[in-house]
């Protein structure tokens, strides 16, 4: 039965799978951030579990065709290592795995600190759709907004 998985479960289907299962996630965070479906399945531990599924799932399949996993650790040496890194397919999909769960959290964190600040979900709004492109940036921007929200200033949450 693995054997099946793994020949329909290939590196390019799970990366398309992963791309468009995101998606309904940022849809139901950006516009739907006070429904009960979003706190159900968004800002829960759900979306972190699939991410964990998939992940396992390719460690399993990369182990069974001898991949080598500590060469990961030479992303440390360099860029020129980093650029090595990424010359493979099955590296690149673990680095996505992890871009996509951290800018979902990171997303889901702006929206229910959002709710704890009583900040308005149509000014989350930009922060939101920034942090699905390019999160540091987007959670910058929320930052900022919620010190003009909020009128206070804090590093810390």
């Amino acid at each position: 039965m693995l054997e099946q998985l793994s020949t329909y479960f290939n590196i390019d289907v799970i990366y398309l799978w992963l791309n468009f299962g995101v998606l309904p996630f940022w849809i139901i965070l950006i516009f739907f951030p006070d429904s009960k479906i979003c706190s159900f399945f968004v800002t829960s531990i759900f979306p972190y579990i699939i991410f964990s599924s998939i992940y396992v799932y390719l460690i399993y399949n990369f182990y069974l065709s001898e991949f080598n996993f500590l060469n990961n650790f030479n992303l440390y040496l360099g860029i020129e290592e980093l650029m090595i890194l990424f010359t493979d397919k099955s590296f690149i999909l673990f680095f996505w795995i992890h871009f996509l769960a951290i800018n979902l959290f990171c997303g889901s964190w702006i929206v229910k600190d959002g709710q704890i600040n009583q900040v308005s979900k149509k000014i989350i709004f930009l922060p939101l759709l920034v942090t699905y492109f390019i999160g540091p940036l987007g959670v910058f921007i929320y930052w900022f907004i919620k010190i003009i929200y909020a009128k206070k200033i804090s590093l810390f949450n």
